[in-house]
């Protein structure tokens, strides 16, 4: 089944980029918040990227004006009825997932592909909320911040997604210009699986007081050529999201490497979630480097 039409379910910091790439190769994508100012506010934010493209020249005005038109913003869930894909991208909460999942379920049509981007959380979990019939067509489809620039889909498959539904994401993902690998549902899948001990040991080893974050950042950057440091990085991510995906691991996989580090765990009970609170490893916005 072709998909022209996505529904996208949160429309934040994933949601709207979600929104944004698929409106940018021809979709017609309906944003929805139950609060309509908040879909409101994720279209704006697609408008502001989209002025910052045409303002540097990588992008004309024609096709931005074309790309937000085939925008439309919604507080009723029932637009759904319109899609051939649902992507859900609202904060990692297991109940808040599955009661989405749920009422969706109730009035998407049959042949609706549904795809959630969560980022840990087991996708046959999430598909334990919808009838038996759309477990075939449930999916995960993970993007990477931010969206329009982060060129990997991590597809994961349930016990039940067919290989009909496998292939329609990765026309899609084509389309899309990015790559596409594929995991099974197991916990963290592929990318966060590898990334969260790697930075549960930086930080475990800042706690130990071998090396400052900026010495530890500067020491990934240049010795192991990462684009950014593990610090930098679960402050661009937040450190809510980081320490609720080392939880699902470290519960799923009961292995202590995956355990959240106290400083980790510390900060984010103080309300230090990083860029988006200001402050975490760093306070923001940070010193220019000398």
């Amino acid at each position: 089944m072709p998909i022209e039409r996505v529904f996208v379910a949160g429309a934040g910091l994933m949601g709207h980029g979600i929104g944004q790439v698929h409106a940018a190769i021809g979709k017609q994508v309906t944003l929805y918040e139950p609060d309509l100012e908040r879909a409101e506010a994720g279209r704006d934010r697609i408008a502001g990227n989209l002025d910052r493209a045409v303002s540097k020249g990588k992008l004309d005005a024609a096709a931005r004006d074309a790309t937000l038109a085939r925008i439309a913003v919604t507080d009723d869930l029932a637009k759904v009825r319109e899609a051939d894909l649902v992507v859900e991208a609202v904060f990692e909460d297991l109940d808040v997932k599955r009661e989405l999942w749920r009422e969706l379920d109730e009035m998407a049509p049959e042949a609706t592909i549904f795809a959630s981007n969560t980022s840990s959380i087991s996708i046959d979990t999430l598909a334990g909320a919808v009838s038996p019939g759309r477990k075939m067509r449930f999916v995960g489809m993970h993007f990477f911040s931010p969206v329009p620039v982060m060129p990997l889909v991590e597809l994961v498959r349930g016990h039940a997604t067919t290989s009909d539904t496998e292939a329609a994401i990765r026309e899609l993902t084509d389309e899309l210009g990015k790559k596409l690998i594929v995991s099974a549902d197991r916990p963290g899948f592929l990318v966060n699986r590898i990334l969260m001990p790697f930075l549960a040991e930086a930080m475990r080893t800042l706690e130990e007081g071998t090396g400052t974050a900026e010495d530890i950042d500067t020491g990934a950057r240049v010795g192991l050529n990462h684009p950014m440091g593990p610090f930098e990085l679960a402050d661009f991510i937040g450190l809510d999201v980081t320490l609720n995906v080392m939880q699902v691991l470290h519960d799923g996989l009961r292995q202590e490497h995956f355990k959240p580090p106290m400083v980790l765990t510390d900060l984010v009970a103080a309300g230090h979630l990083g860029q988006k609170t200001g402050r975490g490893f760093y306070t923001y916005p940070r010193e220019p480097k000398a």
